[in-house]
């Protein structure tokens, strides 16, 4: 089962999450026309409760082919991913199969790129292909068990 890597668009995400970069022209150039502010790029959910949370996370680099043999999902919150380096990485996601991950879809980042998973989106884990593998992750900080993982029965093949 191989899963081929596709470029990661915001019309080929958008029922994942968003895509977070500065495509187009900013919303309002600020900082006395020395900065572009792109505003309010990603849906931050949190319906039951909790705060929005920054936390640094250390990623070990992976290499293709990848093997997936785990997807999870974050029911009480969305989740954001931005690299802290002008490095791409690789994006898994599945839409919803009564509970369980469909069949995944794989997309690589450009550089400068980011995600915000909406909340109860299937995904892989943070997997950096390059760069330093240091990423800010945007998400509930709460009560609750805000994890679900999904072990498949036979891995898939990113490549």
């Amino acid at each position: 089962m191989t899963i081929r890597i596709q470029p990661l668009t915001a019309d080929v995400f958008a029922s994942f999450g968003e895509v977070l970069d500065t495509a187009g022209a900013p919303d309002k150039v600020i900082n006395q026309g020395l900065c572009g502010r792109y505003h309010d790029r990603a849906t931050l959910d949190f319906p039951e409760g909790g705060r929005a949370g920054i936390s640094l996370f250390q990623a070990e680099l992976r290499a293709l082919p990848y093997r997936l043999e785990m997807m999870e999902r974050h029911p009480l919150g969305s989740q954001a991913f931005l690299p802290m380096s002008m490095d791409g990485f690789l994006v898994i996601v599945a839409p919803d199969e009564d509970g369980r991950p469909g069949t995944p879809r794989a997309f690589a980042s450009r550089p400068g790129q980011g995600i915000n998973f909406h909340r109860s989106t299937w995904h892989g884990v943070l997997t950096p292909l390059s760069g330093s593998g240091l990423f800010a992750v945007i998400d509930r900080i709460g009560d609750g068990d805000n994890l679900q993982e999904h072990w498949f029965k036979k891995p898939y093949t990113i490549e």
